[in-house]
């Protein structure tokens, strides 16, 4: 196991999109593997590294909320970009205007979650990614509040708070009590084969608060 992080997520609205809903959106009760890692690698991501979500504590109380968002019901086409770079005469935007619809979401609201986290070099590491110098780096753009893009809570308009926790005792209680069982839920996606990307799915368990993935039994 790599260099561990611990770090503080919170906000005012989330949505974790259950991918089994077709037409409107409905969160997860919790933030996924997959948006947590999202989050680390918004503040700090390179190729020689991959983060790996050890435990994510939920602080609050599960709340849902309805509201209506605009989307837009296309998107970006990989081919008319191919085409373009070719010398195709194609469109390379999506026009919000033109393809706009209105769709309601279930999403959580006032979320607070604690995440526990570590890297692992990957085969694209180099003799000088060592632990330490990616560690520091990580840890000096979280104490800076520094991210390559806005960290967010499933979706962008959703913003997300980023706080470090340095020592794991200052990690909060959280206000839940008992199991509670969450249900099948996204772990990750393999982008091994970029033309046939594969959900990964486990089964989500919440002992008082606390979701803990180094027991988790993942399955495609």
């Amino acid at each position: 196991m790599g260099y561990g992080i611990t770090i503080r997520v919170s906000g005012p609205y989330a949505l974790f999109t259950r991918p089994e809903m077709k037409v409107e959106r409905v969160s997860y009760d919790v933030i996924t593997p997959s948006a947590a890692r999202g989050v680390l690698e918004a503040v700090y991501w390179k190729p020689a590294i991959r983060w790996v979500i050890d435990k994510i504590h939920v602080l609050n109380e599960i709340q849902f909320t309805n509201i209506r968002r605009n989307e837009v019901s296309e998107k970006a086409s990989t081919d008319n970009a191919l085409q373009v770079m070719k010398g195709g005469n194609k469109m390379l935007f999506i026009s919000a205007v033109d393809n706009r619809q209105q769709r309601a979401s279930m999403v959580l609201k006032e979320v607070d979650y604690i995440i526990e986290a570590h890297f692992e070099r990957t085969a694209k590491a180099e003799a000088d990614d060592t632990d330490e110098k990616h560690y520091n780096i990580a840890l000096r753009r979280l104490r800076n509040g520094q991210y390559f893009h806005k960290p967010c809570l499933g979706t962008r308009e959703f913003p997300a708070r980023v706080e470090i926790i340095e020592d794991k005792k200052d990690i909060p209680r959280s206000s839940l009590a008992g199991a509670r069982d969450l249900g099948w839920m996204l772990y990750d996606l393999d982008f091994s084969n970029p033309r046939d990307i594969q959900p990964k799915f486990f089964k989500a368990q919440m002992i008082d608060g606390v979701v803990d993935l180094t027991r988790a039994e993942v399955r495609r």
